[in-house]
């Protein structure tokens, strides 16, 4: 008797990961917004001035860093848009794992993702250079370790023939 042994092979959740990356956005900016502006001594709009500078370019940072409507709209759209997409990714690379590994996993890509903003990108918006701070990557690798912890926490696992 010959016996056939079928693989099969887990599929990405993309409604998990979807809700992961907002809610690894609200608790990034609910930290920076509040914890960081505090610990480092500034006004929580100079982050959302520096999240709308992506879109709105470096004139956004001027002072006073203050209230602006504008600013806040072009902020929270960068922001939750890469949050979202920085979560596919978590979720594409560790949804086969588990949830310390997504924790886990997650954290190390939150650190990839400060290292690539602020050593990297800063090609293109110099500007972000001088807000590195320890504070900020902390919350980088708490954003990555929420996106792979509510991924994980979100899953429905699905598998398929592979």
């Amino acid at each position: 008797m010959t016996t056939t042994r079928q693989t099969v092979r887990q599929l990405m959740d993309w409604r998990a990961a979807i809700l992961a990356g907002i809610a690894a956005g609200i608790v990034f900016l609910v930290l920076n917004l509040f914890l960081v502006s505090g610990l480092v001594g500034s006004s929580p709009w100079v982050l959302v001035r520096l999240m709308g500078s992506v879109l709105l370019g470096p004139g956004v940072l001027a002072p006073p860093a203050t209230f602006d409507l504008g600013v806040l709209v072009a902020a929270l759209v960068t922001h939750f848009v890469l949050a979202t997409l920085f979560a596919l990714v978590v979720a594409f690379a560790l949804h086969r794992w588990g949830m310390i590994v997504g924790i886990l996993g997650g954290a190390l890509f939150g650190l990839a993702f400060y290292l690539f903003i602020f050593y990297t990108m800063t090609y293109f918006f110099p500007w972000f250079y001088t807000f590195q701070s320890w504070p900020l990557l902390l919350t980088y690798v708490v954003m990555g370790a929420t996106a792979g912890g509510v991924y994980e926490a979100l899953e429905e696992d699905e598998w398929v023939p592979a």
